[in-house]
């Protein structure tokens, strides 16, 4: 660890709560759509939107990485199949992706990264479509990557691949930090990276899996373990 020169950090459930979030942001879709697309809501409630948008993943697979792509996609397909303007499809997803952004952090995180940041590189990886700048977090990272622009969600190594090409860090030097024992701690042992599990209690580490190199309750005893007082000094 004492090699380590760039953290990668996961975003949803690692850094903030996720599916409060999503429920919202549907929500608000879901009251935006009732107003200005009344066709769509007639037909769709939201258990049934999610359905309709997990149904057009399957048929386009190369969407399935892209959630913004995939929810847009759906939204001009709605908005065709239901004689509404096309146009109101890229008005729709707005109102998701600025809900989307009204995350709250965990309370320990904003002060961790502040901490970490003075000694590491800071990168987030995420499969999800948050916009770190729009969020309580602006300005605590070097970088971000989503899979979107990546072009594949992890599991798949490229995420993590991109963050170590971007920061020129080698990924044995590289600790990745997150809350999913497959697509976090799995994914980036297999590119020869540090792992930490960030266990904030609410499941179990799978037995078929090898642990983490760190298992944490939170972003401060991950600081703790990283930073000795001499260093933070």
């Amino acid at each position: 660890m004492m090699r380590i020169a760039l953290i990668t950090l996961d975003l949803d459930d690692t850094l903030w709560p996720c599916m409060p979030v999503i429920r919202a942001a549907e929500q608000s879709l879901y009251d935006w759509l009732d107003e200005h697309a009344p066709a769509i809501t007639a037909r769709h409630d939201i258990d049934s939107l999610r359905a309709h948008r997990l149904a057009l993943a399957e048929r386009q697979p190369a969407l399935a990485h892209d959630v913004t792509r995939l929810r847009l996609a759906q939204l001009r397909q709605l908005m065709r199949e239901h004689d509404h303007p096309p146009a109101l499809a890229d008005q729709a997803a707005a109102c998701f992706r600025t809900a989307r952004n009204r995350v709250t952090p965990y309370p320990d995180v904003a002060a961790a990264l502040a901490r970490l940041r003075r000694h590491y590189r800071l990168v987030s990886l995420t499969n999800g479509n948050a916009q770190l700048e729009h969020t309580p977090l602006a300005g605590c990272f070097d970088h971000s990557f989503n899979a979107g622009e990546v072009g594949a969600a992890k599991p798949d190594p490229e995420l993590f691949l991109a963050a170590c090409a971007w920061a020129d860090v080698p990924t044995g030097q590289t600790l990745h930090v997150g809350d999913d024992p497959v697509r976090d701690v799995a994914a980036a042992r297999a590119v020869g990276m540090h792992t930490a599990w960030i266990d904030r209690g609410q499941r179990d580490w799978p037995s078929d899996l090898p642990p983490p190199d760190l298992t944490c309750r939170t972003l401060t005893v991950l600081a703790d373990h990283l930073l000795t007082p001499d260093k933070e000094a």
